[in-house]
Order: structure tokens, then sequence, then C-alpha cells
């Protein structure tokens, strides 16, 4: 009787493996990333069932002005009396929604222009990449203190400012990406059976890089969320009553409040740097594991 190669069949089970299932064991390879991306799930789906969850209306006064946290208040209360645990979970929900609204805004601008510039070249690629040129040649954060300046404070103000700030680089990535792709057989192939454009940029040229545009668009995530807390902090961002992480803060800037009251500022700043180390260490290892050249 012929003795079985298990080895032969573990190999064959490895070529058949998929893509994504290559992707996910890569990915599970960094344990950081996958508590990271645990602990961000978990704050997300907090964030979202806040109306469930909160014990108060973030609005609400309660008539305990800055206590301790208590049985009552798991966090206590700030300087007007309101419950600082809801409005934690209210403030999250907002700083997550303008990361992820900012992110994808510049991302689509970002892919766009990379596109164009990338594929067609010539002017339209001089001229995009002139204007590029320009807007990273002024300090980002003095850029996106100009535009808060100008337009009103506010939420969708702050979506959009971002937004507008974040793209060129992304365009830059893209665009390096499609120089290579566009000389690669496979387009060329299509160049000669006359497929259109569309078809071209968007189910051939994009899909083989988007590897890419998703591990920067990470860090765009994590980016959007320090400047929105920042602003925010600053009173240009998103404006009170509406609970932000980076309004929470502002009464960290009272000597008092950093000394005596520090369950006023300690919440919202560490919720701050957990999302953003943890965003950080999920685009880490999403660089990795979608990293063809790296190791099985």
């Amino acid at each position: 009787m012929k003795k079985p190669n298990f080895n032969r069949k573990y190999s064959d089970d490895i070529t058949r493996e998929s893509y994504l299932q290559t992707v996910m064991r890569r990915f599970r390879r960094h344990h950081l990333a996958a508590v990271s991306l645990a602990i961000v799930a978990l704050i997300a789906l907090a964030a979202l069932l806040a109306p469930l969850i909160a014990p108060f209306d973030p609005d609400e006064i309660t008539g305990s002005f800055a206590k301790g946290p208590s049985l009552e208040h798991w966090l206590g209360t700030d300087q007007i009396g309101r419950d600082v645990f809801s409005r934690l979970l209210y403030a999250t929900r907002i700083s997550l929604l303008v990361g992820l609204l900012a992110t994808a805004i510049s991302t689509a601008i970002g892919v766009v222009l990379g596109l164009i510039a990338g594929y067609f070249g010539g002017v339209a690629d001089m001229l995009i990449m002139r204007f590029t040129d320009m807007v990273m040649s002024f300090p980002y954060i003095l850029l996106v203190l100009v535009a808060a300046s100008i337009f009103k404070p506010g939420l969708w103000s702050i979506i959009l400012i971002l937004g507008f700030v974040d793209w060129p680089g992304i365009a830059r990535l893209v665009r390096g990406n499609v120089l290579s792709l566009r000389e690669s057989n496979f387009v060329k192939s299509d160049l000669v059976a006359g497929m259109p454009l569309r078809y071209i940029l968007f189910s051939e040229i994009l899909p083989n890089t988007a590897a890419p545009i998703l591990v920067y668009a990470t860090s765009v995530l994590a980016l959007s969320m320090l400047d929105e807390a920042a602003l925010s902090f600053l009173g240009m961002g998103v404006q009170p009553p509406t609970a932000s992480l980076g309004n929470m803060l502002n009464g960290a800037q009272s000597m008092t409040v950093l000394t005596k009251q520090p369950w006023l500022w300690l919440p919202p700043g560490l919720m701050i740097v957990v999302l953003v180390i943890a965003i950080n260490f999920i685009g880490d290892a999403l660089r990795d594991a979608l990293d063809p050249n790296s190791g099985r």
C-alpha cells in the first residue's frame, strides 16, 4: 500500500489558499495588530451603541458639579454637571465619524487625481503634480489652522477641511503605482482589445493599487482624529455642547483641572492615545500582510 505524502498535501493546500486567506493569516501573525483590531472594534461598537449604553444624556445637567467617579457617575461629572462617561461615548462617536469621513474624502480625491496624472501623463500629470507639490509645500498644521479660521467652526466644516487637505500623499502614491502598472502586459492587452478607459482604470489598475491605498488610509485616519482633537481643543473644531474628544480636553487648560480633577481629561486623552496607537498597529500589520513579497 502506497504511503500518503502529507507534505505534498500541505503544499497543495497552501497553493490553493486564496489571496484573502493569505492576507488574514499574515495579519494574525501580528498579535499586537490583532489585539488592536479587537480594541478598535469594541470602542467603535460602544460608540455606535452610545444611546443604549450611556447612563445619561450627554448634555444633561445632573446637579453634581465636578464630582469625582462614583457608582452613579463612573467617570465623574464635568464643571457644569454633565456625566463624563456618557459624553465620552458620544465624543468617541464624533471623533470616529470625523476620521472616517475625512479619510474617505481625501482618499477619493487622491485616487482620482493620482489615476489621471499617472495614466495620462503629459500636461495633466504636470499640472496635477505641481498643484500637489504646492499644497504639500505649506506646513500641514498651518494650512489646517488657516482653513479652520476661514470657515465657520463645526462638525461638517472640520470634516471637509481635513478631507481636502490630506489628499496629496495618496495622490502621489497612486500616481507612482499607476506609472508602473500602465506599462504592464495586462493593461496593454486591454488597450489592444479596445476595452473602455473606465474599465482599464477602475477594474484593472485601481484594484492592483488598492493595497498601498488601504495601508496609507489607516495613517490618514489616525492623523485626522488627532487633527480633530487638536482643532476642537483650540475651539476651532467641533463646538460645544456637542461632545468630541478634543473639546472634552479643552477644560484641561486649567492647572486646577490638571492637578485636582484628572477624571475630566484623562478619559478623553487616553481614548485618543489608544485609538491612534491601535490604528497605527493595524496599518503596520496590513502593510506586511498585503505585501506580495512578504514570506509565507
